[in-house]
């Protein structure tokens, strides 16, 4: 075991741990931009800078292990400075205009130049713009980029797919697809992990909510939403309220006050490709025949598998997923059931997964000349959405999915 201090506690911990985890079990938390544990340990935003006793450099708590004896102070006044500069330094080449950015409220870049008080900038900005393609689901805002490296580490490294790269270096360092090629041709998967762990809003989904305003507002649409599961779990995830609160029932209430027609479960078409997909695996396990069998559910799975290993596509079963399954079922069964005519229904999609835009472009039209899907939001989109109508879900009353197919096991 190592002892050290750090802010005048004194703690001992294994050999190896860095400053950063040391001071994480005292409660201490060590400002930083970059750091992934185990996949972006690079040091380059130089944030999490701290002083230790007997030496004039100051040290990144990231990637520096404890010593014996140490004597580490994380928030002097040398390493506030050094860390304020730093920080003013990445603004300088970042957008700032928060307002008008998805994650304002929730970045981290914005929470920290709050804390080391930074209303002004000293140095020029200097901001890089790159062409996008802005219908493609993922959209990149290079004005926004930090240099982090957490997309291209979390794809490389995790992912597997390694579709981002660095260019140019020093002060012109900048992150883009591989040979700067189209986003559409680097073979993305649109598995949102590099949006999941951007700190600062330089990747996000597109945002279809535009389309969907216009949708409620046409007298002549009947809006039909169709629920993921995992949804149900993390619409509330980001608002202030007590457990119990984020119910299935309150969800349907809230889409119900925002003026969609009608709200069902797509755990009804999760039922229907379980049966589907059980019936192809019996007919292969009878054949012997493109064994093992893997699922289609995801679209993100199935391109991976198409982009990377399309040798395996013989045994990806030919199920839709249960989002096209829903879409499908919604301008057919559905529109009967009802009585509404199929081009008359704007059927509407909120999953989790940034993948699924792409999924219900791809698979554009059915049998009877209908797109399954017309639009699918994120459930990040939703709450949005939410936010715009000021919905409190405190105040609303569960209410159930609608019917026919709203129901499942």
């Amino acid at each position: 075991m190592v002892n050290l201090k750090i802010d005048d506690i004194e703690l001992s911990v294994e050999e190896g741990t860095t400053i950063m985890e040391a001071a994480k079990k005292l409660g201490i938390y060590i400002p930083h931009l970059c750091f992934l544990k185990g996949i972006n340990e690079i040091s380059a935003c130089k944030v999490c800078v701290v002083e230790i006793q007997g030496k004039d450099k100051l040290v990144t708590a990231c990637s520096t292990p404890v010593s014996e004896g140490m004597v580490v102070f994380t928030n002097s006044a040398k390493a506030r400075s050094v860390r304020t500069s730093n920080v003013e330094l990445i603004l300088s080449q970042h957008d700032c205009l928060c307002a008008t950015c998805v994650r304002s409220g929730n970045c981290p870049l914005q929470t920290l130049a709050g804390h080391l008080g930074i209303y002004d900038l000293p140095f020029e900005r200097q901001v890089t713009e790159q062409v996008w393609d802005n219908d493609f689901p993922l959209i990149r805002d290079s004005k926004k980029c930090i240099k982090c490296m957490r997309c291209l580490q979390i794809c490389s490294k995790v992912q597997g797919c390694d579709i981002w790269d660095v260019q140019n270096t020093g002060a012109y360092t900048n992150i883009s697809t591989v040979d700067n090629m189209p986003i559409s041709q680097a073979k993305c998967t649109l598995c949102g992990q590099c949006i999941t762990h951007c700190p600062t809003g330089a990747l996000k989904e597109r945002n279809d909510l535009p389309a969907i305003y216009d949708i409620l507002a046409d007298p002549d649409k009947v809006t039909v939403v169709q629920i993921a599961p995992a949804v149900r779990t993390a619409w509330l995830e980001r608002n202030d309220v007590e457990p119990g609160i984020d119910t299935e029932g309150r969800l349907v209430a809230a889409l119900k006050r925002i003026g969609f027609d009608y709200v069902l479960d797509t755990v009804f078409s999760a039922d229907v490709t379980i049966m589907e997909e059980g019936n192809e695996l019996l007919e292969r396990l009878r054949s012997k025949k493109q064994m093992p069998m893997f699922t289609s559910c995801c679209p993100g799975w199935v391109s991976y598998l198409t982009m990377y290993h399309p040798e395996l596509l013989g045994q990806l079963s030919t199920t839709k997923s249960p989002q096209q399954i829903f879409g499908a079922l919604i301008k057919t069964y559905f529109a009967e059931k009802t009585g509404v005519a199929p081009e008359n229904i704007c059927s509407i999609a909120i999953m989790p997964c940034v993948s699924k835009k792409r999924e219900a472009a791809l698979e554009s039209m059915n049998a009877s000349g209908y797109q399954d899907v017309d639009y699918v939001l994120t459930t990040r989109e939703m709450v949005r959405l939410l936010r715009a109508e000021h919905i409190d879900p405190r105040g609303l009353k569960e209410k159930p999915f609608d019917s026919p197919i709203g129901d499942g096991t």
